[in-house]
């Protein structure tokens, strides 16, 4: 199966007839000496007349305040076509394909001491401080080699379980400030952006997990594994490793939850690459996780809930030239819950 990716997949594409057509941007980026990060996303879902837009900021501790804590916000702006990333106060701007891209953001977040509430959004929203934000970000990466994903020229998915027809990922650096209040950084730092289109439900996957890091420019990787329902789901990702790119073809998970609601804390993983005959050993230590949810109705009228837990992660290297080497990046774990449980528990 053959993967397209041109320099103009950076930029918006012909809106689908689709119902629940989407495309997204989604963006990650962490500054480690100031302990300051957070993670961007844009989806235009034109067809059904709004945008998702999210801004999720993890916080060091304010003087005085004894933990980390999150800034957050969500909307659903009208839109009513899929001409642009420019809505709900956040705007995208493709500078160069494959090297550079902008985004800006003014509005409020929610602030949360204890960035769980949301699991409950309409009493987090309700019961928490406000602060202005202002976020201006210039993402570089290191061009066409570094990127990863596009296109498929065949359908990899069948009706009624589509994720994105299209999608590709790339590591970045990330210069730029972030203001919270009366707080303000410079931020110099690492991360992730990727970029999908396609017809879209939450609810496609029976469960997945999303990893991103980056130690510096030159190492860093991506571990992804999609569980269907029914059928063995898919595992692989990528390593950046000295301006190289290893497509690896199989991953290892495991993870260790916590409290009653199992979410992950500490994640204990391996990447390996058949073609370049390489393996990577990493583990992942959980600093700060908000819990995010999504709601459909079926057919039958019965609502269908799917979580999706956002870690920002301290990760450290166990192989290979980066052994020993830390760095940081995001775990988002995806489960559909029933009964009250998350289905992927297990890894």
């Amino acid at each position: 199966m053959g993967v397209r990716l041109e320099p103009s997949d950076e930029y918006m594409h012909e809106l689908g007839p689709e119902s629940n057509f989407n495309e997204s941007m989604y963006i990650n980026c962490f500054d480690p000496d100031q302990q300051v990060g957070g993670w961007f996303r844009m989806g235009n879902r034109a067809n059904e007349g709004y945008a998702e837009m999210t801004v999720c900021l993890y916080l060091p501790p304010a003087d005085g305040a004894p933990r980390r804590s999150v800034g957050f916000m969500y909307k659903r702006p009208n839109i009513d076509n899929n001409d642009a990333f420019d809505a709900g106060g956040m705007k995208w701007t493709m500078v160069t394909p494959f090297e550079e891209l902008r985004i800006d953001y003014t509005g409020k977040v929610v602030l949360l001491d204890e960035p769980e509430q949301m699991a409950d959004p309409k009493k987090a929203f309700t019961d928490n401080p406000y602060a202005e934000c202002e976020v201006h970000i210039t993402f570089t990466g290191q061009g066409r080699p570094s990127m990863f994903g596009g296109e498929p020229d065949t359908p990899h998915e069948a009706p009624g379980e589509e994720f994105a027809k299209g999608h590709y990922e790339q590591l970045v650096a990330a210069h730029g400030t972030i203001r919270v209040g009366d707080r303000e950084w410079e931020i110099s730092g690492h991360g992730l952006r990727d970029h999908s289109w396609g017809p879209r439900y939450w609810q496609a996957p029976w469960y997945y997990r999303w990893l991103t890091a980056n130690v510096d420019r030159d190492f860093g990787f991506m571990a992804s594994r999609v569980a269907k329902k029914d059928g063995p789901g898919t595992r692989g990702g990528f390593v950046w490793e000295n301006g190289q790119m290893h497509l690896c073809d199989h991953v290892e998970l495991s993870t260790e939850t916590r409290g009653d609601e199992a979410y992950h804390q500490t994640i204990t993983g391996l990447l390996r690459s058949s073609k370049s005959n390489r393996e990577w050993k990493f583990t992942g230590e959980v600093m700060d996780l908000i819990p995010l949810r999504n709601r459909r109705q079926d057919p039958d009228g019965n609502w269908l809930m799917t979580r999706i837990s956002e870690g920002m992660t301290k990760w450290t290297v166990h192989s290979g030239p980066f052994e020993g080497r830390e760095g940081y990046g995001l775990s988002e774990y995806l489960d559909q819950i029933i009964d009250g449980s998350p289905v992927g528990i297990a890894e």
